[in-house]
């Protein structure tokens, strides 16, 4: 089984610059497109997000379409790949992507403590997630 770094991932679902860039994407493409066994952990989830809403400015649409895409190739085992699905889902109705990887990964928790009262903690609680959001 092949790990796979964000670079690796960013090459292959973001459009190309240099040519530098456009040679890594088709090494990127091929490697995914293999029947090699590859694993994707959940940091590097959560720095592709970055990567793609940041340096890309990609909208939750199309880093929904990214993550379904990659869910759902047949040769990628992605880690905790159910909370990454509810984590893009719950991106997609205005969390930021990294809090609501956090609530995802906390399912086990009756709550998740965090000073973020008014971004994270209202919006988890206006969509009803779980666990509660609370200040601490």
């Amino acid at each position: 089984m092949i790990a796979l770094d964000t670079n690796v991932l960013a090459r292959f679902y973001a459009a190309p610059g240099s040519p530098s860039e456009v040679a890594e994407q088709r090494r990127a493409a091929a490697l995914l497109a293999s029947e090699r066994a590859l694993f994707v952990p959940v940091t590097v989830v959560l720095e592709l997000a970055w990567v793609l809403i940041g340096r890309y400015e990609c909208d939750p649409p199309t880093v929904e379409r990214v993550f379904a895409h990659l869910l759902s190739l047949p040769n990628v085992t992605v880690e905790s790949d159910a909370a990454v699905a509810l984590a893009v889902a719950w991106h997609r109705k205005g969390l930021d992507f990294a809090d609501a990887l956090h609530l995802a990964r906390s399912g086990h928790c009756t709550e998740l403590a965090s000073f973020d009262k008014r971004r994270f903690a209202n919006r988890a609680g206006r969509l009803g997630l779980k666990p509660a959001v609370r200040l601490p």
